[in-house]
């Protein structure tokens, strides 16, 4: 493996990855206030004090659900850009886990946690 990337260049995805991560955590937070936060009546919306519909009490458990599926592949990215950055910091950052290749600088700064290049990641999705 020889070294793709200069310092400024792993600076920049550095910060780069740094910047995703603090997108990310405030996303996790916002999801967190909105969903667990709220009461189901809250969620609702529901100012009545009528008991709840079975279909509605259903979707809001639903739209819940769904926030907290959100949350957790929120969290994975973040533990991927963890990786990313010590990646960067071992001198290992930018090459395919797969074939050992350099992933492309564009595709980099798309998905800064990319661990492996296009050719490869494609395989890996048809498996």
């Amino acid at each position: 493996m020889k070294k793709k990337f200069t310092k400024k260049e792993l600076e920049y995805f550095k910060k780069l990855i740094i910047k995703t991560k603090e997108k990310i955590t405030d996303e996790i937070k916002q999801i967190s206030e909105d969903t667990l936060k709220k009461s189901q009546k809250d969620a609702s919306g529901d100012i009545s004090g009528y008991t709840y519909h079975m279909a509605d009490v259903a979707t809001d458990t639903y739209d819940r659900e769904f926030s907290l599926g959100l949350a957790s592949n929120e969290r994975q990215s973040l533990y991927e850009l963890d990786e990313a950055i010590k990646k960067i910091e071992e001198g290992t950052f930018g090459f395919c886990e797969e074939c050992k290749s350099a992933i492309a600088k564009t595709r980099l700064k798309a998905v800064p946690f990319a661990k492996f290049c296009i050719k490869c990641q494609q395989k890996k999705e048809k498996r």
